[in-house]
């Protein structure tokens, strides 16, 4: 399924339906790959890293110049990144970026090699493109200047229409549309406010792309406990990798603790033991549990403490205690919980595997048991789906998902699994 979903650069997140090369889809791909196809998983991770901008950035879409024009929304011709002095000559991009899982992926990729010498000459030539990658996220998304990067849409959390961002979003009021009659109310966000989403985009492509906009005026500005864990997971890993290609790691372990301290600092509430976003704007904490709140497991120095509250909420009846399938992706208590409504509540096997991944760094085998069968039994069910209903486990969404497929691998591996139907590429 991943051959099939292959266009000779990246894997497609699903044919025909999302036909581009998106960030953190890559990432999650790339663990994949990189049991059975690790020369690809390299040239994919390329790819990306080839599309970065000049100051940086790696955008969360590479736009596929082979299709038709226009042939799916949000496409070039909304980001018009051709021409930009900062961005790639050589493909079309979006301007924003996702979840910074890339030197993580890189790390891991690393340790499947089974051709160490080409996987470290990969990780020398990686390695100037991830630091800058983590220089752009400190030097210009540090907007609370405590360390952590915030995120400009929800496009960029990676949980597009998840309820965390209903009330920032909220606060957006984009410009009466010409053909629209005054008379007519607004509507309120529900998840999904694509009005909203294309004038954020808009009011950004408008100012240049300029780092001030975003600080001083765009209107959407968020801390979000997941971006900013998998932030802090790839530090890490970028320490590792420093060391692996003969750098210094110093400076990365410096960064992973300043993320550390402002994550539990900034993010968490010790009252309702729980991560939050914060939204910058208003300075306030966004109260909605959401599977990003429980992301931080990964964070390898998260205190003990916290750690053990974050399981408890886990495994209570707000997540998977009342679910038949782990994890739904929203609080099943709360009045936002739509069990088939993308990030709104049901389960995927992305965030899954960041919380099996977490669990296990944690030294929690019991939870990490759960999710890794709870997982499998989701995909024998109902096969390579987007995502899936919590409670009878049935398929929703695209067919054939890439990450689905690539998770699996990875997790069949950590349990040394080899499929038979894995042949080498040649």
């Amino acid at each position: 399924m991943l051959d099939a979903n292959w266009t000779g650069t990246a894997t497609t997140p699903s044919p025909g339906l999302y036909p581009h090369q998106w960030s953190w889809d890559s990432a999650f791909a790339c663990l994949g790959l990189a049991r059975c196809r690790p020369e690809r998983a390299e040239r994919e991770l390329a790819a990306l890293l080839e599309a970065q901008w000049a100051g940086g950035m790696i955008p969360h879409t590479v736009f596929n110049a082979d299709l038709v024009r226009k042939g799916y929304f949000p496409g070039p011709e909304l980001w018009l990144s051709r021409g930009r002095p900062e961005a790639p000559r050589s493909v079309e991009t979006s301007a924003i970026t996702q979840p910074p899982l890339h030197a993580f992926t890189a790390l891991r990729m690393h340790a499947a090699a089974s051709d160490g010498a080409r996987s470290r000459a990969f990780l020398c030539w990686a390695y100037p493109r991830l630091v800058a990658q983590h220089g752009y996220l400190a030097r210009v998304r540090d907007v609370g200047g405590e360390g952590l990067a915030a995120i400009c849409h929800p496009w960029e959390s990676g949980l597009d229409n998840g309820p965390a961002w209903d009330r920032p979003l909220a606060a957006v009021q984009p410009p009466p549309t010409s053909y629209a009659r005054p008379s007519v109310p607004r509507s309120q966000p529900a998840g999904v406010d694509h009005e909203r989403y294309a004038w954020l985009v808009t009011a950004y492509r408008d100012s240049g792309y300029a780092e001030g906009h975003l600080r001083d005026e765009h209107p959407f500005l968020v801390e979000d406990p997941l971006f900013n864990t998998v932030y802090l997971a790839s530090t890490h890993a970028l320490a590792e990798i420093a060391a692996l290609v003969g750098a210094d790691p110093a400076p990365h372990r410096e960064a992973a603790e300043r993320i550390h301290a402002a994550l539990v600092r900034r993010l968490w509430d010790d009252e309702q033991r729980c991560f939050y976003p914060r939204d910058l704007r208003s300075g306030r904490l966004i109260r909605v549990a959401t599977i990003a709140s429980l992301v931080p497991l990964l964070d390898p120095e998260l205190p003990v403490p916290i750690g053990r509250r974050l399981a408890d909420l886990l495994l209570s009846a707000r997540f998977a205690g009342a679910a038949g399938y782990p994890v739904p992706t929203c609080d099943l208590q709360a009045s936002a919980f739509d069990r088939s409504a993308y990030w709104r509540g049901p389960t995927w096997v992305n965030t899954n595997w960041l919380l099996w991944a977490g669990a296990r760094q944690q030294g929690m085998d019991s939870i990490a048991d759960l999710l890794y069968g709870g997982t499998l039994r989701l995909i024998r069910q109902s096969g390579f789906r987007e995502f899936f209903d919590p409670f009878d486990g049935s398929g929703r969404g695209s067919h054939d998902y890439s990450w689905t497929a690539a998770l699996l691998l990875d997790l069949m591996a950590a349990r040394r699994v080899v499929p038979e139907a894995c042949p080498r590429e040649t």
